[in-house]
């Protein structure tokens, strides 16, 4: 039986995500007290008996601050309790919070005439600390729209069928921003620039010519053994630990060129010897 618990910043895209979880077969449920997820782990079961083996459940900033303490404390007692629970976390920079809710014109759950939307957003980012730091898998929505942001949740949540580690290979453009929601970042902006060869500027890491162009300086391919060498060494270390997801990003300058070639030719590898290896290209999205 397997329950996931969905959170994160108001504006972030919980409700989306739920919403794809009911459409993959989970059933879910939105906006539940903290308190009650010991009481709802029993009706699960009941549930479960009768052919019910998929939970998610939304919780949101409307719950007091003195039940947020004790989320961890409560989510331990769940995995304790032969209870595969998996916390997911939403965020997005504050622009971009701001902007969603003066497009939106929707009222935040902490603001008031008293706290301005800029102020709820601070506070709730200090509400929501014991679960962001219990999360599983923290994702970035900064940079998604609704579509992309259903894509993502379908790729991590249903795009994998193995029981194992679930590795996310993203590449990026720094000047757009370093993700927040990867665990490794690898920057590979030292490595040759096709964007300055004029036949291969309009082109990406995904053509096989900018790949080739790559492939000819030894300094790709050095960075390449080096970020394979390490991710071997250490992944192995994660996995032991019991980890579920892990977000590798690699970063060039647009993220057009070298970090996509960077993440096709790290996820190739990695496909060869395991399962659950998935790929996005942020800035190609």
């Amino acid at each position: 039986m397997k329950l996931i618990i969905i959170s994160g910043l108001s504006g972030s895209g919980k409700s989306i995500a739920l919403h794809v979880l009911e459409d993959l077969g989970y059933y879910c449920i939105d906006n539940l007290p903290i308190g009650m997820l010991p009481a709802l782990a029993d009706q699960l079961r009941q549930l479960n008996r009768s052919g019910y083996s998929q939970f998610a459940v939304g919780i949101d900033a409307r719950n007091l601050s003195s039940e947020m303490e004790y989320f961890p404390a409560i989510l331990q007692g769940l995995r304790s309790d032969n209870l595969q629970c998996e916390v997911i976390f939403l965020e997005a920079d504050n622009a971009t919070l701001l902007k969603r809710f003066s497009e939106t014109r929707r009222r935040h759950p902490l603001s008031s005439k008293d706290i301005p939307l800029s102020e709820a957003i601070l506070q709730e980012r200090v509400l929501l600390d014991p679960i962001a730091s219990m999360a599983n898998l923290h994702i970035d929505t900064t940079s998604t729209n609704i579509h992309q942001l259903r894509d993502l949740i379908r790729q991590r949540i249903d795009g994998d069928k193995s029981t194992g580690l679930s590795i996310m290979f993203q590449s990026f453009g720094f000047k757009h921003g370093i993700p927040v929601d990867a665990d490794f970042v690898f920057d590979v902006r030292c490595i040759p620039n096709p964007h300055w060869v004029p036949e291969l500027r309009a082109l990406t890491g995904l053509n096989n010519e900018v790949a080739s162009y790559l492939e000819k300086h030894e300094d790709a391919l050095n960075m390449f053994k080096d970020i394979r060498n390490f991710l071997q060494t250490w992944i192995r270390c994660f996995e032991a630990d019991n980890r579920s997801y892990m977000t590798i990003a690699i970063g060039c300058t647009g993220g057009q060129h070298r970090s996509v070639y960077m993440v096709e030719k790290l996820s190739e590898y990695f496909r060869n010897i395991r399962d659950g290896v998935l790929v996005r290209h942020r800035e190609l999205a």
